[in-house]
């Protein structure tokens, strides 16, 4: 047998339950697995706010769920790559995926690009999503607090999802395009049985319209009489739209490789295999009866069980064997509890299924795991940075300083402050600069006479909650070197010539504003002329007001005498198009 390093076991498409289940088991089973995913790992489910029917978890939310199963594959060996899979060759014994990071040579592929939130057509839909039109509940749904609002579907996300848009809006209006619900039964109950839900069977939603402020009316058709009537909030106010409508299979990048039913989802046989050996699909993208967390994560476990076996054989038939997992977290946790039990005669302590000791309590920001992960950013950082400090006298100054203060320290020196404290303005001219809202933290690289010279990234707010880690690795792009882009990407950022402004209005609450803060500040961190501002709407209304936001990530971009609004979760390519680069 011949090791190949530039050979992988299995190539995992997609980060989700599926996904990251699979690498978990065949990590474990020391099989080299590479997880890929273009996007934030965790898929779908991270922005679902109560999970309670996942065995053995009485509650948590999909974040939590999710990065727990992360972490798990990863303290297995399970390598992670962030990049766009583009294309895949699945002749001969070795596959080939190409990314936008380059070609992964692999003998097995899972495909678990799993599903996206469908788009309905009403009237309407397009021209308001982002203001008044939303597909995420935990994302946006505290903007709609004291508001009625309309939800459409009849599903579980349905269901579940108007639960819990009681916690903020003051009615809830559930329209179900059939006679029923199609989900369980149990979880239709918590719908139907709230008294801030009102439901209306056979009843579609055809069009929305605006006025001053937000959406006013709904037109409704009655499916039983084919009657339309007209739908306003009983305080004749602005009110928020939610579609809850399915979901849309992400198989574009096998559609033509493997067999696809007529709805796009792959079709799978017997243990997840499809039409072509070697070729694996789990989650919500194949062919199933129940699109749920814990149906994908079953599908990864039993595709990793037969991947190993084609792995294995494929590696016998050709001589090659791709590096096995070394010296993996589990490993050295195992190996440094049995040392320490055989020094002192007594048992191990106690570890958890992924390997990890049962951390200590820890006071602060920080606890045990994210220093664990701040000392993999900053190990690899290349220059030290100043972070500027601009306060006000504000409760939520002293918790941004306090916030900073606490990272500085973990930094070993890496990281510095400077501290100016005056009074800020939300006010944003389209002619002039981005609004000095404080307080902020910007990232500045040390001049030649070390002086803090601003890179054009940062937060206004505290960048905590989801945004910590697109704040962790804003400072990684600004030190160097840096998170990799395709050498094609690289080339649109180095060609942008004229100064670009980009504002992103985020909320810590929202799992899909981290990918678009990092991949602006990625932008501006390679190219001087680009700034990018994250701020946290939660403390800066009058930038919510102004843009009439109802749904994040929204995105403000100026570039000379124009400004583009946009929303919704953007990659570094899409940025580019946005700028027009």
């Amino acid at each position: 047998m011949t090791e190949d390093k530039n050979l992988y076991d299995v190539v995992i498409i997609g980060g989700g339950p599926a996904g990251l289940s699979a690498g978990l088991y065949l990590a474990r089973a020391r099989y080299r697995t590479l997880i890929l995913e273009k996007d934030d790992f965790g898929g779908q489910i991270t922005i679902t706010a109560d999970v309670v029917n996942y065995p053995g978890v009485a509650s948590t939310d999909g974040h939590k769920l999710t990065e727990t199963m992360r972490q798990q594959a990863q303290n297995f060996g399970a390598e992670f790559m962030t990049a766009e899979a583009t294309g895949v060759d699945v002749d001969g014994d070795i596959k080939v995926v190409h990314t936008s990071r380059g070609d992964l040579r692999t003998f097995g592929i899972l495909i678990a690009t799993g599903a996206s939130p469908r788009k309905i057509g009403f009237a309407g839909e397009q021209e308001y999503a982002g203001r008044g039109v939303a597909y995420c509940a935990t994302c946006d749904g505290e903007f709609f607090t004291g508001r009625e609002v309309l939800v459409v579907g009849g599903g579980f996300a349905a269901a579940e999802e108007s639960v819990f848009l009681t916690k903020y809006a003051s009615k809830v209006t559930l329209l179900v395009r059939e006679e029923d619900f199609t989900c369980d039964a149990a979880v239709a109950d918590e719908a139907r049985k709230n008294d801030k839900i009102e439901i209306h069977y056979s009843t579609e939603l055809q069009s929305v319209s605006a006025g001053s402020g937000g959406l006013v009316e709904a037109t409704l058709l009655d499916r039983t009489t084919g009657e339309t009537r007209v739908w306003k909030p009983a305080d004749r106010g602005t009110f928020g739209v939610f579609v809850f409508a399915g979901y849309v299979p992400q198989t574009g990048l096998v559609k033509g490789v493997v067999d696809l039913d007529d709805h796009g989802y792959v079709i799978t046989h017997g243990y997840l295999e499809t039409s072509v050996p070697g070729i694996y699909a789990a989650g919500d993208l194949r062919v199933k009866n129940l699109r749920q967390v814990i149906t994908a994560t079953s599908d990864g476990a039993v595709a990793a069980v037969e991947l190993e076996r084609y792995a294995s054989d494929m590696s016998a038939k050709t001589g090659l064997v791709p590096p096995r997992p070394e010296n993996s977290p589990y490993e050295k946790s195992e190996k440094e509890a049995a040392e320490s039990a055989a020094a002192s005669g007594t048992s191990p302590a106690p570890v958890t299924q992924a390997g990890e000791q049962a951390p200590a309590k820890t006071s602060g920001f920080f606890g045990p795991d994210i220093r664990k992960q701040l000392d993999v950013v900053f190990g690899r950082m290349a220059a030290k940075l100043i972070l500027k400090l601009e306060l006000d006298d504000s409760p939520v100054s002293q918790e941004l300083h306090t916030f900073i203060d606490e990272l500085v320290g973990l930094s070993d020196g890496l990281l510095t402050t400077r501290v100016d404290t005056a009074p800020g303005s939300q006010d944003f001219d389209p002619a002039g600069d981005l609004p000095d809202a404080r307080p902020n933290v910007r990232i500045c690289r040390v001049g030649a006479d070390g002086e803090a010279e601003e890179t054009g990234l940062a937060f206004h707010g505290v960048p905590s909650g989801h945004e910590f880690n697109s704040f962790v690795l804003a400072l990684y792009n600004a030190a160097g070197p840096g998170q990799q882009v395709d050498q094609a990407t690289s080339d649109r950022i180095d060609a942008i010539s004229d100064p670009v402004d980009i504002m992103m209005l985020v909320s810590l609450t929202c799992t899909m504003c981290p990918t678009t803060v990092l991949s602006a500040q990625r932008v501006a961190s390679q190219n001087g002329k680009v700034r990018a501002e994250a701020y946290d709407l939660s403390h800066f209304p009058t930038l919510k007001d102004q843009y009439q936001v109802m749904s994040v990530p929204c995105i403000v971009i100026r570039k000379g005498d124009q400004e583009t609004v946009e929303f919704g979760k953007k990659s570094v390519p899409e940025v580019l198009d946005l700028i027009g680069a």
